[in-house]
Formats: structure tokens, sequence, C-alpha cells
């Protein structure tokens, strides 16, 4: 079975960039709720920034009070799966689309609020991920510059990767379960400050509508 990322839109069209003529850009984070996300929370809310968060089901179930923090801040929720499984790549269309069920469902019970966006985990795009992505219908959010956060020690080398090609229009892909990320996020928010970048939720970057 041939896999690819999201970046390559060779299964599926997703949204990764958008060039425009408005310097802003958008952040998305992946992998939570977790322990380290009030703090981005925090960052965030300092600094104005409105950005999306790709939730991992059983992470909402686990820190339920800060999943409707990151709703009270403005900020938009995507389904990252349940389980956020390593054996995504080979997991059936059926077991894949229980996967996105699951995460859909429990957003819904938590808030009422009906996910469009999707982003799989590790950005992990095949036949089967298509057909389960199709069944469901869902949006796919991808991104156009990962700095590898979640692997990464350096914070030098993550913001280096992040910013040396920084554009209008990018999306940007932070983790925040990593206790590294709020210290990035903060010489980040600095930096685009310096370079008269703005940010943009990424559902009003693309005109396009994060819930149903």
């Amino acid at each position: 079975m041939v896999s690819t990322t999201i970046r390559f839109n060779f299964f599926l069209k997703g949204y990764h960039s958008q060039p425009s003529e408005k310097s802003c850009i958008a952040l998305t984070f992946d992998d939570g709720p977790s322990e380290y996300t009030p703090e981005i929370l925090e960052l965030l809310k300092k600094h104005q920034v409105q950005a999306a968060f790709f939730c991992i089901g059983k992470q909402i179930e686990k820190y339920p009070e800060i999943f409707q923090q990151i709703l009270e801040d403005g900020h938009i929720i995507g389904n990252h799966t349940f389980h956020h499984t390593r054996k995504i790549g080979f997991l059936s269309s059926e077991q894949i689309f229980r996967e996105i069920l699951a995460c859909d469902e429990i957003v819904e019970n938590k808030s009422g609020l009906k996910l469009k966006l999707f982003r799989p985990p590790f950005g992990i795009i095949n036949p089967k991920t298509k057909r389960a992505i199709q069944r469901s219908g869902h949006l796919v959010m991808g991104w156009n510059v990962r700095p590898y956060d979640a692997i990464t020690k350096s914070p030098e080398v993550i913001i280096k990767r992040i910013t040396r090609k920084l554009k209008p229009g990018d999306v940007i892909l932070l983790h925040d379960n990593q206790q590294q990320t709020a210290s990035i996020l903060e010489q980040l928010l600095v930096i685009l400050e310096k370079k008269n970048l703005g940010t943009l939720r990424p559902d009003k970057l693309f005109g396009i509508h994060a819930y149903r």
C-alpha cells in the first residue's frame, strides 16, 4: 500500500498554504490537549492570536477542562483521530473511519460542535485514508512549515526552521504536547511582530468553515 504525506495532494486535496496580499500566517497545534496547553493558551491570549488545535480524542477525555478553554479563547478545533496510532498507515479504511468518528463524537459530546476539519496523524495519506475521509466528509488541513518540534531538542534550530523562509499565507505546524513549545512560541510571536507578520485563524485564512 502506497502512502504519502498530505502536502503532496496526491490522494486528497488539502489546505496547506494560502498565498495572500495580507501579511498573515496561520498557527496550528497538534496532539493535545496536554498539561502544556494552558501555557500556550496564555501566550496566544497575551498576543491576541487565534489558532487551530487538532486534538486527539483520548486527550480530550483526559483534559476536558483544557479542551473547553481552547474553545473559550476563540480557537478552533480539528479532528486528529481518537488514538493517534503510529500504525495509522496500516489500518483498514473502516478502522480509520472509526478513529475519525470517535474523535468527532467526543468533541460533539463535550462542546456540541460538529467538526469539519481533519488532520491525519503524521500527515499520512493513502487510498484507505482517502476513502475514510471521503466517507466522513471532512476537509483535510495540512501545513507547509514543519519544524519537527516534537523530535528536535534545540529551540534555536526549531525557530530557524520556522522563520528562515517564512512568508505570508504559510501554515505552521507545532505540537502542544511538548514542554518546550511554549518557549518556542513566545520567541516566534516576538519575531512575527518584528517582521510585521500578523496571524489569522486557518479557517479565516482559507475562507472555509471549521464546523458543519
